[in-house]
């Protein structure tokens, strides 16, 4: 089997098998210690982020001077790491330079979910708002993911807007619904239960904020999120692989926002 044009490795192979093996293995649903763990943690980070949308002279992580089309993605951790029993945290920023873009325009962009099937696509299949009040909103999204595998997922967020000027602004989104779909778009298509799922995703924050200087806009972008746990012995093959994905998908959704805005 082929990954990315590469021959995928048989132990590699044998052990996304064991992942997709989920129910007899692992538990589908996150155990409360990792749900507590990931609430910490995220809250130790919109603590942060706090502090950096309070004033402008630090209002992103990083700001490095960046090309037109050019994205910067590191991994992050926030204090010391922690051991999550049954579970894997995620936490990466990205940062890209939009050239020409304005606040208005990303604001446009990212509430405008009737368009996210056409701007982030294949990612995201269908999207739309459920309310909107203001600078906060409930919208839902069905994702698609596309590895080895391909995992369907209908997801649900609470996202609120701010801004600390005309020229710097952010946004925080959480996860509120993550449900896995089997056969999608056939006539047995259905959500997985929680037993049955494979936890691929069972939490996931999103966290933008943007700058405008330099003529146009530097977009910064942190995810935080959570997976079920890999199979002790197979951690060594498996784990760059799953690991891999978020750092892929936040690479695809920057450089799909700046082709947007560059339109």
């Amino acid at each position: 089997m082929l990954m990315n044009g590469r021959r995928l490795h048989p132990t590699l192979l044998f052990g996304l098998i064991l992942l997709l093996d989920g129910p007899r293995l692992l538990l589908a649903e996150p155990p409360p210690t990792a749900v507590a763990a990931f609430n910490a943690y995220t809250h130790a980070v919109e603590t942060r982020l706090a502090r950096q949308h309070r004033g402008p002279n630090a209002f992103l992580a990083a700001t490095p001077n960046l090309r037109p089309g050019e994205i910067r993605i590191e991994r992050v951790q926030e204090g010391p790491p922690e051991q999550i029993s049954g579970a894997l945290l995620h936490h990466w920023r990205g940062t890209a330079f939009a050239p020409g873009a304005t606040p208005a325009d990303f604001l446009r962009l990212m509430r405008d979910f009737k368009a996210y099937p056409q701007r982030f696509a294949p990612q995201v299949v269908r999207a739309g708002v459920t309310t909107e009040n203001g600078d906060r909103m409930q919208a839902w999204m069905r994702i698609r993911q596309r590895h080895v595998i391909t995992v369907v997922m209908d997801t649900a967020y609470d996202i609120r807007f701010g801004q600390l000027d005309a020229r710097h602004g952010y946004s925080l989104s959480e996860s509120t619904h993550i449900a896995e779909i089997a056969n999608p778009g056939t006539s047995t298509e259905h959500a997985l239960s929680a037993t049955d799922e494979h936890g691929f995703l069972w939490r996931l924050n999103t966290y933008w904020s943007y700058e405008a200087r330099d003529g146009g806009l530097y977009l910064q972008i942190e995810t935080v999120s959570l997976t079920r746990a890999i199979p002790t012995g197979i951690a060594w093959a498996v784990r760059p692989y799953v690991e891999s994905i978020p750092r892929e998908s936040m690479e695809f959704t920057l450089h799909s926002a700046c082709a947007a805005l560059g339109k």
